[in-house]
């Protein structure tokens, strides 16, 4: 049971797997894909509802990530980040040689506005990046805080959105008022389509052609631009039930396992949630194994020493983690 890496539980659809196939058979392998896959960006706006000169279509949003990183970031440039969060940030700037600024999440391991503003005022990072819903801790920024970020910065304010479509909120409909936003999204969650390998960056048309320059010709291969264009026509009617049902199970998780003497969950906007264990955390991830589940050891992050993280399963899944976990917690 891989419950460790944000994964949906559930396959793409067939049906959209096969609609993918039929139109790849016309498609002539010898040719290389789009430069720019405008009918893409076309079906992104429509589905994002921001506009198509806007949108950079990518190899899953880490190659995003990283030409973004690439254009701003250099010797003695700041990016700020608020911790824990995803690690790839840090990893990409210290690369490109720039320094990481970090603000420690609230005790509640929610963002803590007041110093993210106050170090934004003072250090004046290039890039400011928010993973909203955070991973791995599930919290999110609403509109008025990210307003609040927007007006205070200098630089990019950068907001990734890998998780959104299981928070039901959005920083898109922002971005006509605010030229230093950026808003980044993925296929690998909600769209179960982790392994094609399909991200996209929503900015402003004057940062999307500067970024653009830093992202390599043909990065997303004809195959990932089809099954995506297939996904977005076929999400209200396939995708948006799994979406609702792994929310509904993550609720449902959440309730499951604060019934556990020892454990404490984290309430979540995402498909994941931490958990604070009164056993150390290695131990229960050691012994999940040992029974063939596989979660998330996140101990050595910053703020999470007693914490494992999960993934929402299927509703078989979850129930074989609970029943496990209250053996191991006994």
């Amino acid at each position: 049971m891989k419950l460790n890496q944000n994964e949906n539980p559930w396959d793409a659809p067939a049906e959209i797997k096969q609609e993918a196939m039929n139109r790849l058979k016309d498609r002539a392998w010898s040719r290389y894909p789009d430069f720019t896959p405008q009918r893409l960006h076309e079906r992104l706006a429509q589905f994002s509802g921001w506009q198509p000169d806007g949108i950079i279509a990518g190899n899953g949003s880490n190659e995003l990530i990283q030409a973004l990183l690439m254009v701003t970031i250099g010797e003695r440039k700041r990016v700020l980040i608020s911790e824990p969060t995803f690690a790839l940030y840090r990893q990409i700037t210290t690369v490109l040689g720039g320094e990481v600024v970090s603000v420690p999440l609230n005790r509640d391991l929610q963002f803590d506005l007041a110093a993210l503003v106050e170090e934004i005022e003072e250090k004046r990072p290039q890039v400011t990046i928010i993973c909203s819903p955070n991973n791995p801790t599930g919290c999110v920024i609403s509109d008025e805080q990210l307003i609040v970020l927007l007006r205070a910065a200098r630089g990019l304010i950068v907001v990734d959105e890998a998780y959104q479509e299981f928070a039901g909120h959005s920083a898109v409909p922002l971005l006509d008022d605010h030229e230093n936003l950026i808003v980044l999204r993925t296929f690998s969650k909600a769209m179960a389509m982790a392994a094609l390998r399909v991200g996209y960056l929503l900015a402003s048309p004057g940062l999307v052609q500067e970024i653009g320059k830093a992202v390599l010709p043909y990065n997303l291969n004809a195959f990932s631009q089809i099954a995506a264009e297939v996904a977005i026509e076929m999400f209200e009617g396939r995708l948006r039930p799994l979406v609702e049902a792994i929310c509904a199970e993550r609720d449902r998780l959440y309730v499951e396992l604060a019934s556990i003497p020892g454990l404490v969950p984290v309430e979540s906007h995402a498909n994941f949630m931490v958990v604070r264990s009164n056993k150390d955390p290695k131990r229960v991830f050691a012994e999940l194994l040992n029974r063939d589940i596989l979660i998330r050891d996140v101990s050595d992050y910053p703020m999470l020493k007693d914490y494992f993280r999960l993934s929402v399963g299927t509703p078989e899944e979850n129930d074989s983690l609970v029943m496990a976990l209250r053996e191991i917690l006994k």
